[in-house]
């Protein structure tokens, strides 16, 4: 099915080779090369996903991405960045990007994941039919038909990944998944080196949900291990 994609990409030979790739998979792609224009039409457009670079004229990728974040656009992002630095990526997905690729990158590992975060924004939507569509523990409530996560009566704001990786441990308390398992069953793929993609999520989670982030009650680290939903919070 044809989806709406938008790419902001300064390299213009990098541009269009994303684009053009994209358009051969039928999907509907806008593009453009400075970061005051991705910015206008990601706040005013309607897109499936967004691939943004980190580095870009006029504003850079990581501001555009805190700043649709912070409007509650919560359309899929993957992020580009050719920075070696491993806090750079880090800050990228705390910003709320869903998803990154270091360049230089194959054709074949983009259009992956384009194809991955296309994928799971689909089955998102059809989440209720397979699970229960509401769960409570205590005063967090999620609510799978609405994609909508309250806490203590009040709304709480997640991107799209988020409320997927949430919704995946919450579903199974008490199962602890390793980072591997998540990023195959929530991303859609199996990547050594990606853990720090579960990481930062369940940061932004934490710091969503946890009245101290330091000291979680929902989702708890197993050390050597991975993450569990605590099963204790009914």
């Amino acid at each position: 099915m044809e989806k709406s994609i938008l790419v902001v990409e300064d390299d213009q030979d990098i541009n269009n080779l994303i684009t053009m790739n994209l358009r051969d998979q039928r999907h509907n792609v806008e593009a453009c090369s400075d970061g005051g224009r991705g910015l206008k039409l990601a706040l005013n457009g309607h897109y499936d996903a967004i691939v943004l670079d980190i580095t870009l004229p006029e504003m850079d990728g990581l501001e555009i991405c805190r700043r649709l974040r912070a409007k509650n656009i919560i359309t899929p992002i993957l992020m580009l960045t050719a920075r070696d630095s491993e806090a750079d990526r880090v800050v990228g997905l705390e910003m709320g990007a869903d998803d990154y690729l270091t360049k230089p990158f194959s054709i074949r590992e983009l259009q992956a994941r384009v194809k991955a975060i296309l994928r799971r924004s689909d089955m998102s939507q059809g989440i209720a039919t397979a699970d229960k569509a509401f769960m409570q523990f205590k005063s967090l409530l999620i609510d799978a038909s609405k994609r909508s996560v309250t806490l203590h009566d009040k709304k709480i704001e997640l991107t799209s990944t988020e409320f997927d990786l949430l919704w995946h441990l919450a579903k199974q308390p008490g199962m602890v998944f390793s980072r591997s398992q998540l990023l195959d069953s929530v991303w859609g793929y199996q990547h050594s080196g990606y853990e720090h993609t579960v990481n930062s999520h369940i940061n932004r989670l934490r710091n969503k949900l946890e009245s101290d982030p330091s000291i979680p009650s929902y989702i708890l680290t197993i050390w050597g291990v991975g993450y569990k939903f605590n099963d204790s919070i009914f």
